[in-house]
C-alpha cells in the first residue's frame, strides 16, 4: 500500500508518497490550487495503482482537493495537524519544517501511528453545517443592527426605546418624530435605514429556519422527537457532529463535547473537575436540551432531574448528570438514523 501524503496551502500543496511497509519516500509533487493541476497530480499518482491519500487538515485548507479526489473515487483519510507535527518532532528532531517533510508526516501518521479518520462525499450534515453557520452570521449582523439602533434612539427620543420592540413599531415612532437640528435629522434618516436593514435581515433568518426544516426532513433525523430538541438544535447538533460513528461509542461522545468530567488524580486521591475542551457550541447545544427537559413536567428529564435532587445533588450537579443522559441519546439516535441511511442505500 502506497500512501500519498498532502500538505496543503491556501494557493498550492505539496504530495509525498511513502511505502507503508518501509515509510520510504518514493517521490514528491507539488502543485498550484488548480483544476489543471489537479489533473496533473492524479496522473502523477497513477503509477502506485494500490494507494490510498492522506490530507493534512482535510476539513480545512485541504477540503476543495479531499472532495475533488472522493469524487473520482479514491479513499481519502485526513490527518490532523497536530499529528503530522507530533511524527515530524519525534522522527527528525529539532523543528525541522518543510511543505515535503509535512506531506510525509501525513502520510507516516496515517498508518504508523492510525490517527486519521477516513473521509466521505459531503451529505445532509455539510448542508446543515452551511445553513447553520449562515444563521449565525445572521443572528450576529441581527444583535449588532439592533444596539447600533438603540444608540440612536436614546440620543432621538427620551428614553429610547423598549428593549424588545417590533420594527413596525420603531418606524411609526421614528416617521412621528420632527427632527430639531440637523444633526437630528440625520440620526433620523440613518434609523430609518437600519429599520430596514433589519426587516430584510429577520426575513433572511426565517426564510434559513425554512431551509433548516426542509433539509432536516429530507435527512430523515429522528432528532426532533427527542424533547428539548427544536429545529436549530437539531441542526447544530447534526453539523457539528458530522459522521455519528466516527466515535467509539457514547462516553467517546460525551468527552467530545465536553460533558464528561475530567479526572484528576494525585497520589492517593482521586477527583473529577468540569471539562472545559470539547465542542463548546455543542455542549451549549446539549445544555439547551436538558434545561428545557429540566423544566418539562411531562418529560423523562424531568424526572430524572428530580430524582437526582432528590439524592441529595445540587440544582447543578443534577443538570450536569442530566446532560451526560441528553449526550447519549442524542449519540444514539443519530448513530440509529447513520445505520437506517446505510441499509436505505445498500438495499436500494
Amino acid at each position: 500500500m502506497i500512501v500519498i501524503g498532502i500538505d496543503p496551502h491556501k494557493s498550492a500543496h505539496t504530495a509525498t508518497a511513502v511505502d507503508s511497509a518501509t515509510n520510504r519516500d518514493l517521490g514528491s509533487l507539488r502543485i498550484r490550487a488548480s483544476f489543471d493541476d489537479y489533473t496533473q497530480l492524479m496522473t502523477w499518482s497513477r503509477q502506485w495503482p494500490d494507494r490510498i491519500w492522506a490530507v493534512e487538515n482535510a476539513s480545512g485548507l485541504g477540503h476543495h482537493l479531499t472532495q475533488w479526489l472522493i469524487g473520482r473515487g479514491e479513499p481519502v483519510v485526513d490527518v490532523p495537524s497536530t499529528a503530522t507535527a507530533r511524527v515530524r518532532e519525534l522522527s527528525r528532531g529539532g523543528r525541522r519544517k518543510n511543505d515535503r517533510i509535512d506531506a510525509a508526516a501525513a502520510a507516516c501518521v496515517a498508518f504508523s501511528q492510525g490517527d486519521f479518520r477516513p473521509v466521505a462525499s459531503e451529505g445532509h450534515t455539510d448542508v446543515l453545517r452551511i445553513l447553520d453557520e449562515r444563521r449565525i452570521d445572521l443572528v450576529k449582523q441581527n444583535g449588532r443592527l439592533v444596539n447600533q439602533l438603540h444608540a440612536l434612539l436614546r440620543e432621538l427620543l427620551p428614553g429610547g426605546i423598549e428593549r424588545e420592540f417590533d420594527t413596525e413599531a420603531a418606524a411609526q415612532q421614528l416617521k412621528a418624530f420632527g427632527p430639531d437640528t440637523g444633526a437630528n435629522a440625520m440620526r433620523k434618516n440613518i434609523a430609518l435605514d437600519i429599520v430596514g436593514d433589519l426587516r430584510r435581515l429577520r426575513f433572511q433568518i426565517d426564510e434559513i429556519a425554512t431551509r433548516i426544516k426542509t433539509e432536516l426532513a429530507a435527512s430523515g433525523t429522528q432528532l426532533r422527537k427527542i424533547p428539548g430538541v427544536g429545529t436549530v438544535t437539531a441542526c447544530r447538533t447534526l453539523a457539528r457532529t458530522g459522521n455519528p460513528t466516527r466515535f467509539q461509542n457514547e462516553p467517546a461522545f460525551a468527552n467530545y463535547t465536553g460533558i464528561a468530567p475530567v479526572e484528576i488524580a494525585s497520589a492517593d486521591k482521586q477527583r473529577h473537575r468540569l471539562s472545559r475542551s470539547g465542542d463548546r457550541m455543542l455542549n451549549s447545544a446539549i445544555h439547551i436540551v436538558a434545561v428545557t427537559q429540566a423544566r418539562t413536567p411531562n418529560s423523562d428529564g424531568y424526572a430524572y432531574h428530580q430524582r437526582k435532587m432528590a439524592e441529595g445533588k445540587t440544582s447543578r450537579e443534577a443538570m450536569r448528570c442530566l446532560k451526560r443522559q441528553v449526550a447519549k441519546r442524542l449519540w444514539r439516535t443519530m448513530r440509529n438514523d447513520f445505520e437506517q441511511r446505510l441499509t436505505l442505500a445498500v438495499s436500494a
